[in-house]
C-alpha cells in the first residue's frame, strides 16, 4: 500500500503572514518552512491587504453595503488562489494542512475589507469545512499584535480574537493564540517603552517603519513563536518540525 511521504502546509493570511514583495515587510510566513524537515513544504497564499472574504472572493467584493452591513458580492465566486488550492489535481490533499490567519484587515469600516463578526466566522466555517472534505487538517490562529504600548508594556490592539476563537471551537479545529503569543514576546524583548521610532533600536529592528508589519528578523522571530505553539498544543503538524 503507498503512503504520503510529504505533505504541503498552505498558508491563508494577510500580509503579517505573506511573502514579500520588496525588502519590509516580510510576513512570518515567509520564515516558516526553514522551521520544518524535509517531510513539509510550506506553500504560501497569503496576501496583503486581504480580510478573509477579499482573500476568498477577491474582485466579488464590492464596495457597497447591504442592509446587514456586510459588503455585497456581485458573485459566489472563488479566487484563483483558493480555487486552485480545492482543485482536486493540484490543490490540497488530504494530509496536507492549512494555517488561516485573518482579522486584522476585516476590522475596516469600508468595503471591500470590511466583515463583520458573524460573517467573519461563517467564511471561517466555509475554510475550515473545505478543508475537512479533503482531509485537510487546518489549524486557526488569531491576529498578531502590533506594537502598542502602555508605559513598559506592550498591550493587545486586535479585533476578532473571541470570534476566531469561536470558529475554531465550532469547526473542531486547533486555535493557535498567535496575538496574546505575540504580545509575551514584545514584552520579554523589552519592545515598550516606544516613542514612535520604528527605524532604530530593538523595536526598529523587529518592526518596518510602522507599528504592523515585520522586518525579516522580526517575522522569523513570530514565526518560532508559531512553531513553538504547534509542539506545545501537540498538534500534528509539530511532528514534521526540525
Amino acid at each position: 500500500m503507498s503512503h504520503k511521504l510529504f505533505a504541503l502546509a498552505a498558508l491563508a493570511g494577510d500580509a503579517t503572514m505573506a511573502d514579500p514583495r520588496t525588502s519590509c515587510p516580510v510576513g512570518w510566513g515567509n520564515q516558516f518552512d526553514a522551521l520544518f524537515d524535509d517531510g513539509v513544504t510550506v506553500v504560501n497564499n497569503a496576501v496583503a491587504g486581504r480580510s478573509v472574504q477579499t482573500w476568498l472572493h477577491e474582485s466579488a467584493v464590492t464596495g457597497a453595503k447591504d442592509a446587514a452591513g456586510e459588503c455585497v458580492l456581485s458573485s459566489q465566486t472563488y479566487s484563483q488562489r483558493w480555487s486552485g488550492m480545492l482543485d482536486p489535481s493540484t490543490g490540497m490533499k488530504s494530509g496536507d494542512y492549512l494555517v488561516v490567519q485573518f482579522g486584522i484587515n476585516d476590522g475596516d469600516p469600508g468595503c471591500p475589507r470590511h466583515v463583520g463578526s458573524a460573517r467573519y466566522q461563517q467564511l471561517l466555517a466555509v475554510i475550515a469545512k473545505a478543508a475537512a472534505d479533503r482531509g485537510v487538517r487546518a489549524i486557526f490562529v488569531t491576529p498578531v499584535a502590533a506594537i502598542t504600548c502602555s508605559g513598559s508594556t506592550a498591550v493587545g490592539n486586535r479585533g476578532f480574537l473571541t470570534e476566531t476563537s469561536a470558529a475554531a471551537t465550532a469547526a473542531g479545529v486547533p486555535l493557535i493564540d498567535l496575538h496574546k503569543l505575540s504580545l509575551a514576546l514584545y514584552n520579554n524583548l523589552k519592545l515598550c517603552p516606544n516613542n514612535g521610532d520604528y527605524g532604530s533600536g530593538p523595536v526598529g529592528a523587529f518592526f518596518c517603519a510602522d507599528h504592523t508589519h515585520f522586518e525579516a528578523a522580526g517575522a522569523r522571530q513570530i514565526a518560532v513563536v508559531v512553531a513553538t505553539a504547534l509542539r506545545n498544543q501537540r498538534i500534528d503538524l509539530a511532528s514534521h518540525l526540525k
